[in-house]
């Protein structure tokens, strides 16, 4: 087998990532972070490290347009993500991160065989590397909770319904509403989301009972500080030009201050901080359509109605207030893929329309 490094300049790489400092290669923390290769050849091997905790861990592998997902163990090893092929022909393979940042994946090096001949993906026209965005320039980014990450989505029996027991074989970062209003749109992602995270720090259900919140959160390239050091992210290295915040419906855990006492402290604190997170954006992203949201997952109106206050006083008609026809009414589950479908056809038709308006 011949290594292809794992900072070979043919591989298209998206999604947050920078050089492990435990060991040489990139590390992925972020669901949705991805790797495009082309390669003429029969198989396609790739040497990973893993880190995790909590559910079990799922990788997923697009072969010529044949999805699967693979199951990992904690350590180094090499997976098999193609093999078989027809050495006469091109392949295209996307390898990705199913899941949030209960694990954290390093890329170390990928295998292809000795006569294999590996081509530029970043140069790709196939409809799938078209469906990324490689080309197109578009850059959407979403900071949000599990829904965004695509948790439990490929619990389809359960549409509709609460979530089945599972231990993160359901989860399934290409079908969250992100990544496929992403795809829609043919733009590139960052889904800068986690499972259970709320916006303040010290509430709602990631890492209770410490709680980080998406405020201490989304500027970070490695969040999980459970799993290495938390690191910065340079912002500019990646500018979108769509941000989609879908954060409030984690922040009613423990006690649902917004819907029980909207004009008490801690609610008028979290439209501050609201407020205050979009304006950091902004800071960064200068030019970005920034759209705050929450999803179809079942909550109380009174958050929506706080996100609508708060767009309302920032008064920038860069940031903007959207709903969907099922919002905070859909499920007692997370999205299931035709939910995310719905939801994505939505998000991405809102979308096109401020894009054309300017």
């Amino acid at each position: 087998m011949k290594k292809i490094a794992y900072d070979d300049s043919r591989i298209h790489y998206c999604g947050r990532m920078e050089k492990d400092p435990e060991c040489e290669g990139y590390r992925w923390v972020f669901a949705a972070s991805s790797a495009l290769i082309r390669f003429q050849g029969s198989s396609l091997r790739v040497e990973i490290s893993v880190k995790r905790e909590g559910w079990d861990v799922f990788l997923g592998v697009i072969v010529d347009g044949i999805q699967s997902k693979l199951e990992v163990k904690e350590g180094r090893s090499e997976i098999v993500l193609a093999e078989g092929l027809d050495p006469d022909r091109i392949h295209e393979v996307l390898f990705f991160k199913r899941m949030d940042t209960m694990n954290i994946i390093t890329i170390m090096s990928f295998q292809v065989d000795d006569d294999a001949v590996v081509f530029d993906a970043n140069k790709s026209r196939s409809i799938l590397a078209s469906e990324l965005g490689i080309r197109s320039g578009r850059r959407i980014e979403f900071f949000g909770d599990s829904v965004s990450c695509g948790e439990v989505s490929e619990a389809v029996l359960y549409t509709g319904k609460e979530d089945p027991a599972h231990n993160g074989e359901y989860s399934n970062s290409w079908y969250s509403y992100a990544w496929m209003t992403a795809r829609k749109l043919h733009a590139e992602i960052h889904d800068t989301s986690q499972g259970g995270i709320a916006l303040l720090d010290g509430i709602g259900w990631y890492h209770e009972p410490e709680q980080d919140g998406m405020e201490s959160f989304f500027d970070k390239c490695q969040a999980n500080k459970r799993l290495a050091p938390a690191t910065d992210w340079d912002f500019s290295k990646w500018t979108p030009q769509i941000v989609v915040i879908a954060l409030g419906q984690n922040d009613s855990h423990p006690i649902d201050f917004m819907k029980d006492d909207y004009s008490g402290s801690m609610a008028v604190k979290w439209r501050d901080r609201y407020a205050w997170f979009i304006n950091q954006l902004l800071s960064h992203y200068s030019v970005a359509k920034i759209i705050c949201t929450t999803t179809i997952l079942n909550h109380d109106s009174s958050w929506d109605k706080a996100i609508d206050e708060v767009v309302k006083c920032i008064d920038n008609p860069q940031v903007t207030h959207f709903l969907y026809s099922k919002n905070g009414c859909g499920t007692p589950g997370h999205i299931r893929v035709s939910e995310a479908d719905q939801m994505s056809d939505e998000l991405a038709s809102y979308i096109d329309y401020i894009m054309s308006v300017g």
